[in-house]
């Protein structure tokens, strides 16, 4: 197979028998995607061994780069002990420890983790837990949940509920179950609104979910911390529980380990994946406070976990992750080149929006996507979320790298505007 055809015969292949979510799979191959051989640092290597700047994230789970040294050794060290073990009912080294150090860091009070593989089954054992929860209380009445305009939470069925109806959710509205919806992030008196919805509603509200600071899916609508201050003020009043989904804003990416810190609250139920693991392997948490822990504790079950729930090497390399960001001093770097993009954006006169590293940038209607390629095909990976480019470089990015991924956002906006 020679260099210039090794790309085409890959895509032909992967059409032939992949089916790739999120993607219209008549039109794949005509964005002519890349398809990854290797990886080194910041960058991805293509079958015909192109680099591309991985400006992405690799959808919002790479933190530290690709083939971190620390983060492949955690990986060989655990395959050394054990791969998996079930965590229904048994217990593993590695998944304790790792439990452990994050009940150190988390906004959550006397912290409990019920581990998952990805962001969406967090978000469902979250909302499951609140129900049950009031149910164990004797308050059966509250059985509503509200959210906001323009989430996302995932795509299985309860997450698909709390969200709104982007990402084509509408077509499944049959299966979806009803919620109170705030107005959307973004909007002006949007957290008003929500906590007004709490008080009035509050005998039947198990709780209210929201992404805090970020709402990310939705175009990187930015929420005021004060805002969700606001919001959990009245849930405390309320006595309704505050679901933190943090799938895509923990771990470091709005420039505090937690966005929740940032806005000064703790949550009830918090929702971890993506970066949990440095985007090695699929890992995810939701986080329960001792509050709904002890309601479970004089012999109720909660009947909800998977196979592969709290991985083992998961959770060795989330463990490693975790202690790096804070050996690394991650978050002053994303500080730095956070104020850097922000910088080089103005610059460059177009409508974004930016919290950490954590951005969207507003190109032409109808364009996202002809940009997104535009730039693929200059090095730097992107992809849109319909006219929003969306900048979410790893944590611990350049100075030279920021520079790259604006010029060619630049050029790319410039051929294709």
């Amino acid at each position: 197979m020679t260099p210039e055809n090794a790309a085409t015969r890959w895509r032909a292949r992967d059409a032939g028998v992949v089916w790739h979510g999120f993607t219209p799979m008549g039109a794949w191959p005509a964005h002519e995607p890349i398809v990854v051989a290797r990886a080194e640092g910041h960058e991805l290597i293509d079958v015909e061994g192109r680099r591309y700047l991985d400006a992405i994230s690799s959808l919002w789970v790479n933190t530290l780069g690709h083939r971190v040294p620390e983060l492949d050794q955690a990986v060989r060290d655990q395959l050394d002990r054990v791969a998996h073990s079930t965590m229904l009912g048994n217990g593993n080294q590695v998944v304790v420890e790792l439990a452990e150090a994050l009940a150190a860091v988390v906004p959550v009070e006397r912290p409990h983790f019920l581990f998952a593989s990805d962001g969406a089954s967090a978000v469902e054992a979250a909302l499951k837990l609140a129900f049950q929860y009031w149910r164990l209380v004797g308050e059966e009445a509250r059985t509503r949940f509200c959210a906001f305009g323009g989430a996302y939470h995932g795509d299985t069925l309860g997450a698909l509920s709390v969200g709104d109806d982007g990402f084509a959710a509408s077509v499944f509205g049959p299966l979806r179950f009803d919620v109170l919806r705030a107005p959307g992030v973004g909007e002006p008196g949007c957290f008003e609104a929500a906590a007004e919805l709490v008080t009035v509603s509050a005998d039947e509200l198990a709780a209210v979910i929201v992404e805090p600071l970020v709402q990310g899916a939705a175009g990187m609508r930015l929420a005021p911390p004060e805002g969700v201050a606001l919001l959990a003020d009245a849930c405390r009043r309320a006595g309704v529980l505050l679901i933190l989904d943090e799938v895509a804003t923990g771990f470091g990416r709005t420039g505090s380990l937690f966005a929740a810190e940032q806005c000064g609250v703790q949550a009830d139920l918090l929702c971890l994946g993506k970066g949990m693991t440095g985007g090695y392997l699929p890992m995810a948490a939701t986080v329960a406070s001792g509050r709904l822990f002890d309601a479970f504790a004089d012999g109720h079950t909660f009947f909800h976990g998977h196979s592969y729930g709290g991985n083992a090497l998961a959770a060795a390399v989330a463990l490693r992750h975790l202690r790096l960001l804070e050996e690394r001093d991650v978050l002053a770097n994303v500080a730095a080149r956070s104020t850097q993009l922000r910088r080089l954006l103005t610059d460059l006169g177009v409508p974004f929006r930016l919290r950490g590293l954590m951005g969207g940038v507003d190109a032409p209607a109808g364009a996202g996507r002809a940009v997104c390629d535009e730039a693929v095909r200059r090095g730097v990976l992107l992809r849109p979320l319909g006219d929003v480019v969306v900048l979410m470089p790893p944590l611990t990015v350049t100075e030279a790298e920021i520079e790259r991924i604006v010029d060619v956002l630049a050029a790319s906006l410039a051929t294709c505007g």
